[in-house]
């Protein structure tokens, strides 16, 4: 089984303007590569450790601007991979698990396709030799 640490590594790696949301691909950037990275990458923990998904919403000066997944894993402990991607006036909120749909996501599934592909990829190749 992979540690969180680990998996964050793996998703660091495999993040870029084309696993981020397709509306923010053009101001991606690799000084903050999880930016607009939190639904595919929550997702992608979900199906290598399993847990639930949570839902909160990104508020600056206390105004809604978007929404924030991270995950809750089957030990209880919550983990938010993308937490680095927010300013320090952007506060993460009301966090509450929600139910993947069987079919999810319906949205942004060429991204979460490829991030996971690209995971995946990476938790099947072997390390190199120690030498």
């Amino acid at each position: 089984m992979v540690s969180t640490e680990e998996l964050q590594i793996l998703l660091r790696t495999a993040w870029g303007p084309d696993t981020c949301y397709p509306e923010s691909s053009a101001e991606w950037r690799a000084d903050n590569p999880a930016r607009d990275q939190c639904g595919m990458t929550a997702l992608v923990v979900q199906d290598v450790l399993g847990g639930e998904l949570i839902l909160g919403e990104v508020q600056v000066d206390g105004l809604r601007i978007g929404n924030h997944y991270w995950n809750r894993l089957p030990n209880g402990t919550e983990v938010d991979l993308t937490a680095e991607q927010f300013r320090p006036d952007e506060l993460v909120v009301n966090g509450e698990a929600v139910i993947r749909p069987p079919d999810a996501p319906r949205r942004h599934r060429a991204q979460y396709e490829l991030l996971r592909a690209r995971v995946l990829q990476a938790l099947a190749t072997p390390p190199p030799p120690y030498r």
